[in-house]
């Protein structure tokens, strides 16, 4: 089944609105772009992808997406992620694609595995919840259309109720890598946390939060 992966990203000067207490601007728009970073490489591995598509106004983002020979679609009104899914879901049906993925940018944990197990069930909608069971943090629609994408706070039961209403069969998946996604400074210490677990995972992400924490330990220079 041709299968299309869609990452929508923030433009990253204005991402992680919601970590400001926790980190300044400059250290979330580096978080940002590592978290980024590793969601693409992983889904540059996962068989059962045919094309991985970058949905964004950010220049940054678009290079690196070239650069590691991605599609770019261009998020010109950066009206929100489930705006830009349904860029790339209007360019999977255009283009003959008969399944897309749905994945946000801050899901550095992500593992091909899981997403090669989540892909192989036959499903029409397979929704991957956040880790607090409210939101959403991956769709998988076949065809793409399926169900319109509804993301945001609330979003799980929106999903469900989009499966219902279309009258296609649907199902919630608990894949554990695409749970954890990062919005506040709860999620940063549980990424931090799961890190510190799995060696070699999300290289790009880690060193971010190294280089953060080495920031945080340097002496204030005298007034």
């Amino acid at each position: 089944m041709r299968t299309l992966a869609i990452l929508p990203v923030k433009s990253f000067g204005a991402a992680k609105q919601r970590l400001a207490r926790a980190l300044g601007m400059g250290s979330r728009q580096a978080l940002a772009q590592a978290m980024f970073a590793d969601v693409l490489a992983s889904l540059q591995r996962v068989d059962g992808l045919d094309a991985v598509a970058v949905v964004t106004a950010d220049p940054v983002a678009e290079a690196a997406a070239r650069g590691r020979g991605a599609l770019v679609l261009r998020d010109t009104a950066e009206a929100g992620q489930s705006a830009a899914a349904s860029i790339g879901i209007d360019h999977a049906l255009a283009d003959g694609f008969e399944r897309v993925l749905l994945v946000p940018g801050d899901t550095p944990l992500l593992d091909p595995a899981e997403v090669e197990s989540l892909l192989a069930i036959p499903r029409a909608v397979s929704i991957v919840p956040d880790r607090h069971g409210t939101g959403t943090n991956a769709l998988v629609l076949s065809p793409p259309d399926a169900i319109a994408p509804s993301f945001g706070p609330g979003s799980l039961k929106r999903h469900v109720a989009g499966a219902e209403a279309a009258g296609v069969p649907s199902a919630v998946e608990k894949i554990p890598t695409l749970m954890l996604d990062v919005d506040t400074g709860d999620d940063l210490s549980a990424l931090t946390a799961a890190l510190a677990e799995r060696r070699g995972q999300a290289p790009a992400t880690r060193e971010a939060l190294h280089e953060l924490e080495r920031l945080r330990r340097q002496p204030v220079a005298p007034a």
